[in-house]
């Protein structure tokens, strides 16, 4: 609605805007009283979720108090901590043990390696294929050609025992070969090559078609992952621009094993091949190009060790790149004894590998060995990673294994291990052995840290001390609680300070305003029904007795084991606690006061006091939050939300009101206005005649 024209006092003289004014603040005082109405509302859903607040950090004592750990700490003694020392869970009971030998600390299988560099100290970061000749018995590697190839399948069909590694549809004619040194893991565990026929559940075969074979279908879901050998690689490459650079996917390529063509789409077709009598000493691995079609022409150079290409001549961009290659490779494998068994596996290593990676690939494998190159010393050493001994009638990394010559001729390293040897002591009279030097017994951790012939004793007890602690912080926890919620249901409440007004504000200092708002917020849940409720229900909670027949009756209320409750009311049920008192209770019946917290039962009465206290606590929280929500809650989802909504329609409406009683005081004013300014001119219209008429 378009608001009316508004003459102010151009007639009469008179302040319009001010008397509309003082006549709107009069009109805006039930409007005022909702503003403040709703800011009370505001205040008290505020401090109700502060309530909650406190009650959440007390609940979660509770839940802590109902905890076993809470209550059975233990401490733990050595006689020599230098040799034995140990740590206790707490479903470790009070005992002792006489530890009175050690004669031998577990130890892990490590085999130390020969030299393996000829006159030329080899460098592990570069390819073995580059580096070989510096190799001392660079002559054990069993280079061999084809390409080494890794395919991950996932498990779609639960029925299916058959699956195939070579790409979709096989479009460069591949053949899978050297079967034997196919590698496959199902969820990483490694599985056995079968030539014949898988008959175990983890065994595998496989053909030269490619076709994996297993003895039972995989679960859904599972990853197949295969590592196997193509009889060649073809690379299709197709630059985007011109180039004389091409790069293949693998290096250390078989000397006379790689046709290139290029077919720039336009009829020219360039068959290459490599030029295997023409060899460069500074560049031994670099070979010439020749154009087959062109009377053997050099139309570039490959290198050999990185598969790189350099043309003379630029290749057209979208030329049609097929090289056809084979690489040089070579498998080895070895077995580790472990205390989940005998570990196997397969590796094929590509000539572009260096030693370091060869190495890693050993750490990151389920054999569980760490293996390393000293440069110092020139050797290679391997530790298996578990301490003990798995294999009592042989050795724990067995690399006897026909194609494991890399191992024992190239890296020097042999079955002749030192270690893997379990611990062996005796205890209490017992003589025992264990794979690792730190043993459970009973919820006791031991360690064994040194040989010896003397006695070493170990004691577990109960850790009075921190339970102790426990139990004062969750006093203390309850007191701040109950002290918090006191303060505030009895908070004054000052019914001659209601929220300040706008204009109010405006004629107050800031000093006076926050002075005023204090005592406007006092008070806002004094004698509230659901925090005096919780009080009441939380000392009556510490007040019963526990009726539990694991509980001593000695100890089945709190005054027995030292908590006792303030006699001055003023103090609103605040807990004091006898240390003394509660250091005997735990001394004397530690279960009985562990169960008088958290023992469980069906009514109240069988109910430890911290169970009783964490349901009290969460029926008052369901409450208040019905009440006031929480920072997620809309208000439609809480009743002082709702109020709060329907203040603001109130609001909303009253404010459209007040601005059309504006409005029609201001009509009022300008039909006088008007009105005076029409008399006027009829006044001056008269005296103008009569004086004209003299």
């Amino acid at each position: 609605m378009t608001s009316p024209i508004r003459i102010s006092g151009f007639s009469s003289g008179l302040d319009i805007d001010s008397m509309v004014s003082k006549l709107m603040t009069a009109e805006r005082l039930p409007l005022d009283k909702l503003k403040q109405n709703k800011q009370v509302l505001e205040w008290q859903r505020d401090d109700y979720r502060s309530m909650n607040t406190l009650l959440l950090s007390f609940r979660t004592d509770a839940f802590n108090m109902k905890l076993t750990s809470t209550y059975r700490t233990k401490t733990i003694t050595s006689s020599d901590d230098t040799k034995v020392s140990a740590t206790a869970s707490t479903s470790a009971g009070n005992t002792s043990y006489s530890i009175s030998a050690v004669s031998k600390l577990a130890s892990a299988a490590t085999i130390a390696g020969n030299t393996i560099s000829g006159a030329v100290k080899i460098d592990p970061s570069k390819s073995i294929f580059a580096n070989q000749s510096n190799y001392q018995q660079s002559s054990s590697i069993t280079w061999k050609p084809g390409s080494v190839e890794a395919t991950s399948i996932t498990v779609t069909d639960g029925t299916a025992t058959q699956y195939n590694v070579l790409p979709a549809g096989n479009p460069n004619n591949l053949a899978v070969t050297d079967l034997t040194n196919t590698s496959v893991k199902v969820n990483g565990t490694t599985y056995t090559y079968n030539p014949a026929s898988p008959a175990n559940p983890n065994e595998f075969s496989i053909d030269n078609t490619g076709k994996l074979t297993f003895a039972a279908p995989l679960s859904v879901g599972s990853t197949i992952s295969v590592s196997y050998i193509a009889d060649k690689k073809v690379d299709t490459i197709t630059p985007t621009s011109a180039t004389k650079t091409i790069q293949l996917s693998k290096g250390a390529i078989v000397d006379n094993s790689a046709t290139i063509n290029l077919d720039d789409h336009n009829g020219n077709i360039q068959n290459l091949s490599i030029n295997t009598t023409a060899t460069d000493t500074t560049y031994p691995n670099v070979r010439q190009l020749l154009d087959t079609g062109n009377s053997n022409a050099v139309v570039g150079t490959i290198d050999l060790e990185t598969g790189k290409i350099s043309m003379t001549n630029d290749v057209a961009a979208n030329t049609t790149i097929t090289a056809t290659y084979k690489q040089n490779y070579f498998s080895f494998g070895m077995s580790t004894n472990t205390s989940k068994g005998v570990m196997k596996e397969n590796f094929n290593i590509q000539g572009t590998e260096s030693l370091n990676q060869v190495l890693q690939k050993l750490n990151d494998s389920t054999l569980g060995v760490s293996a390393f190159y000293d440069t110092f010393s020139d050797k290679v050493s391997m530790t298996r990673k578990e301490t003990g001994n798995y294999n009592p009638s042989g050795v724990e990394m067995d690399m006897s294994s026909p194609s494991s010559s890399f191992l024992t001729s190239v890296l020097g390293l042999s079955n002749a291990e030192t270690g893997g040897d379990n611990a062996t002591f005796t205890i209490n009279g017992l003589a025992t052995e264990r794979t690792t030097n730190t043993f459970d017994m009973s919820g006791v951790s031991i360690t064994l840290k040194d040989t010896f012939t003397t006695a070493v004793n170990i004691g577990v007890s109960n850790n009075i001390d921190t339970t102790v602690d426990n139990i004062k912080k969750f006093v203390d926890s309850y007191n701040t609680l109950i002290g918090k919620i006191k303060d505030k249901v009895q908070e004054t409440r000052y019914k001659n300070y209601p929220p300040l007004t706008d204009d109010q504000k405006q004629q107050l200092s800031d000093t006076q305003q926050e002075q005023w708002t204090t005592n406007a917020k006092s008070g806002m849940l004094r004698r509230d029904s659901i925090l005096s409720s919780v009080l009441d229900k939380m000392r009556s909670n510490f007040n019963t007795s526990v009726s539990n027949p694991d509980i001593n009756s000695k100890y089945n209320g709190m005054s027995a084991i030292g908590i006792t409750t303030s006699p001055n009311y003023l103090e609103g049920g605040k807990l004091y606690l006898d240390e003394s008192k509660l250091r005997q209770a735990l001394q004397d019946d530690p279960s009985s006061v562990e169960k008088l917290f958290n023992s469980t039962g069906i009514s109240s009465s069988q109910q430890g006091i911290a169970q009783r206290l964490y349901d009290s606590a969460n029926s008052a929280m369901t409450s208040i939050t019905q009440r006031a929500g929480n920072s997620y809650s809309t208000n439609q989802q809480f009743t002082i939300g709702k109020s709060i909504n329907d203040l603001d329609t109130s609001i909303s409406t009253f404010e459209t009101r007040m601005q059309q009683v504006e409005d029609r005081y201001y009509r009022q004013f300008t039909a006088m206005e008007q009105a005076m300014n029409q008399a006027n001119s009829q006044s001056t219209s008269l005296a103008s005649m009569l004086g004209g008429g003299k």
